[in-house]
């Protein structure tokens, strides 16, 4: 065998890797068996042992068999790669020998993301296979890390053209290999590394993809903590790094999902958050304790968010990352549908846009463009939406952190609201071109589309920003908050605290706030629009909290009650997360306000209408249980109040009179303790459990407890079940216990949003769990002897 330097950190000297190959092929005289080199090389890989890399092979040898296995000469040129990159070489070789190797690999990689088969249909083992095989990537993670080395104090260099095509082979061999990122995912100082490689704007892009892959597959989260000088690294972003590099953050900053439906329900989540209380801080948490402890960080994020499309980079600097995405096969896919709007508008417009072949640049890095070159203005604002949809994420997810008051409060500093406002008809919810921009293989109305998913990461964001938070009367104008003081004023109320404190300096300018332009659009959206769940939630997280009359009167005044009952029941919305949106917005909506029931008694006129009100009602208690509770609670509120008023609504109103019956509140209550168990309570259905509990609540205030548990117990029996409801319920109301005696959010919750004490919430849980079985109001007085099953354990194994 020709004798081979060693690779360079390998570890391996030439004795070693001569008794390993001698190994593998059975001795010095003979030639490993050509039908199972391959195979062979995939066990060595898998193993450690045997055959790992082409430098245990003669260059002779592999000629030869290049000739029957069309390997498209790679294992020679890694053969050759490993005799240029020791360590005291100067890469030039090295260099040159990349230059070869990548055309191989990204004509088939690029075949293969847009899903022209014929090259890896034809040939038996694709040249990315064949590569890693042959221990390329392992050679190339070794040749980038260099750096890292230092040979008598001097740490080693190479260039970054080279770091470049090292990183373009890499990713390119992820896309087509299986196994690869998942096996440098593994690598963790490797990994860790690569971001020191982002420094630089030649490999920023590449750099920023392939980490984005890799942490993509990881199985624990990385810590950004560990990066080195990650404040420096960041701060020296320019905006359009620091929107790509938001891709990464992504991943860095948002809780792992185990993929397994059980481990969302209640039991599970509750079990976790306590392994986490004695583990510390998630990596998660600790990633976005990071980036808020970077000066100016969440700043530069507003500006981002806010910035206008003529604000953003310039043609000359837009066109030289056209150029690298050309280049980068992972965007390649958004090149092509760019390419496609910039072609069809350069038809209309005599737009055009010269992109020189790969590597063809001058000498100051900017590629070859004509004076008269333009930029369609479709392109800018595609590339201000991909920019805008990672870092509008971002911000949403600090928002439910840690640092919510943080972050919240720097937000409204920053001015992100107005910005937001300002953008909202030109380009967050721009009307569709003909040319709208879609990705390979997409329609205009997927999910998948930038636009669909800028809009849809906006109404997210508004929704994290408004929940529970006072800060949410900045979506207003100041116009609106004179507004809603005037309508405190008229109903001889006091005027809503957050909306005196609100600073006028921070809230939207122009015609209309941000939530106003989202009413507007919301009833102009389409029946079968995806768009509708999301716009719900955002308005409804702006009513949450301690009911206000005023925010429900601004609502009122603009139509929405109008326009939900017109969804609900006209439209009749068959899509079941629609409708749960809709009538939880309608439930806060119309929560103890007389004015709002004299308003659906108005629209729902007949007795056909509201028949079909009740049937999307009944087609789903989990959906419609919030609704239920609202209407209840204001129910009981309406009674004890002596006004003409609401004398007269009690009167008149269909749907108040449906549920002051006794036999409807019990057909609502043993359905909804029916359809959950605690092994299967979830954060969307356990308000079936409080809504049962809010029911009983109000019972017991008329001194009716024993009665409705009278009731339900008759029930069971018609059922012929004898106790199996009241057993559930009794280990429900058990678990609910354990779940919100220890979570200070959910009791405030469950207090604002009922105006019920906690206090009382607990008592009523605590007379049902009394073991006495003398106690009228306990459950375990209609549980039969031969039926009772209290004492199940429900925890989670």
């Amino acid at each position: 065998m020709a004798a081979v330097p060693a690779a360079a950190g390998s570890g391996v000297g030439r004795g070693r890797r001569a008794a390993a190959t001698v190994a593998a092929w059975g001795g010095w005289g003979g030639r490993p068996r050509p039908g199972n080199i391959l195979l062979q090389l995939r066990q060595g890989q898998l193993t450690g042992r045997g055959l790992v890399r082409a430098v245990q092979f003669t260059e002779t040898f592999l000629t030869e068999r290049d000739k029957q296995s069309k390997w498209s000469g790679i294992p020679q040129l890694l053969l050759k790669l490993y005799a240029t990159s020791h360590l005291h070489s100067d890469f030039t070789e090295c260099q040159n020998i990349l230059k070869e190797i990548s055309p191989l690999l990204s004509m088939e990689a690029m075949a293969f993301v847009t899903e022209e088969r014929k090259l890896t249909q034809e040939t038996t083992y694709p040249n990315t296979y064949i590569f890693d095989l042959f221990g390329g990537v392992d050679l190339l993670v070794e040749i980038l890390m260099r750096p890292t080395i230092s040979i008598r104090g001097q740490k080693l260099k190479i260039s970054d053209e080279m770091s470049k095509d090292c990183l373009s082979i890499l990713y390119n061999t992820c896309v087509c290999t299986e196994g690869v990122t998942k096996r440098l995912a593994e690598k963790n100082d490797f990994v860790i590394f690569l971001f020191t490689l982002m420094t630089s704007k030649k490999t920023f892009l590449q750099t920023a993809t392939l980490i984005e892959d890799i942490l993509g597959v990881k199985k624990e989260m990385i810590r950004l903590d560990e990066v080195p000088n990650l404040s420096s690294l960041v701060s020296n972003f320019d905006q359009q790094q620091l929107a790509n590099f938001c891709r990464i953050l992504a991943v860095t900053i948002s809780e792992m999902d185990t993929g397994n439906d059980d481990k969302h329900t209640l039991l599970a989540k509750n079990a976790q958050q306590k392994k986490s209380l004695s583990l510390g801080p998630s990596a998660a948490e600790i990633n976005q304790a990071a980036l808020l402890s970077i000066p100016g960080f969440v700043e530069r994020l507003c500006k981002l968010a806010t910035r206008k499309v003529s604000e953003s980079t310039g043609t000359a600097s837009f066109l030289q990352e056209l150029e690298e995405w050309y280049t980068w096969l992972d965007n390649a896919l958004v090149l092509d549908a760019l390419m496609r709007v910039a072609n069809e508008e350069s038809e209309h417009n005599q737009a055009s846009i010269v992109l020189p072949p790969p590597g063809a640049s001058e000498e100051n890095g900017l590629p070859h463009t004509s004076p008269r070159t333009q930029l369609p203005q479709s392109m800018k604002i595609m590339h201000e939406i991909m920019y805008k949809l990672e870092v509008l994420y971002v911000l949403c997810v600090l928002l439910m952190g840690r640092q919510r008051n943080q972050v919240h409060r720097m937000i409204a500093e920053f001015k992100l609201i107005p910005g937001l406002n300002n953008l909202f008809d030109k380009l967050i919810w721009r009307k569709h071109s003909a040319s709208a921009l879609v990705l390979h293989g997409h329609n205009q109305n997927c999910d998948c589309s930038p636009d669909i998913t800028l809009k849809i990461q906006f109404l997210r964001l508004l929704q994290s920003f408004s929940d529970h938070h006072e800060n949410k009367y900045l979506l207003l104008n100041n116009q609106e908050l004179n507004e809603l003081s005037a309508i405190s004023l008229k109903a001889n109320i006091p005027e809503v605290e957050a909306v005196l404190n609100t600073d006028r300096s921070l809230v939207c300018d122009g015609k209309r706030g941000l939530l106003t332009r989202l009413l507007q659009v919301m009833k102009k959206e389409p029946a079968e629009s995806s768009f509708r769940f999301w716009q719900a939630r955002a308005v409804e997280s702006f009513l949450r909290g301690t009911t206000s009359y005023a925010d429900q009167m601004f609502l009122l005044k603009r139509g929405l009650l109008e326009h939900i009952l017109y969804c609900i029941v006209d439209s009749e919305c068959k899509s079941r997360d629609v409708l749960q949106s809709y009538f939880d917005l309608l439930g806060e909506l119309m929560k103890f306000n007389v004015d709002a029931f004299k308003r659906f008694n108005k629209y729902i006129n007949t007795d056909a209408k509201f028949q079909v009100f009740l049937k999307q009602i009944n087609s789903s208690l989990v959906d419609s249980n919030m609704l239920v509770r609202c209407v209840t609670l204001s129910l009981d509120r309406f009674e004890n109040q002596v006004d003409m008023k609401v004398a007269e609504v009690l009167s008149e109103c269909r749907l108040l009179a449906y549920i002051s019956q006794v036999p409807t509140q019990m057909s609502f209550l043993f359905r909804l303790i029916n359809i959950i168990h605690v092994q299967t309570l979830t954060q969307e259905n356990v308000s079936c459990l409080n809504t049962s509990l809010v029911i009983l609540m109000l019972a017991r205030r008329k001194e009716r407890l024993p009665l409705y548990l009278r009731l339900l117990q008759r029930m069971e029996h018609s059922k012929k079940y004898p106790g199996f409801l009241l057993n559930n319920f009794h280990n429900l109301l058990r678990f609910w216990q354990q779940h919100y005696l220890h979570k200070d959010k959910d009791s405030t919750c469950l207090e604002n949003s009922s105006c019920i004490s906690f206090s009382y919430w607990k008592e009523t849980v605590s007379i049902l769990l009394n073991p006495d079985r003398q106690s009228p109001s306990a459950l375990v007085s209609y549980i039969e002897e031969p039926y009772m099953d209290i004492d199940r354990d429900f925890t989670e194994e």
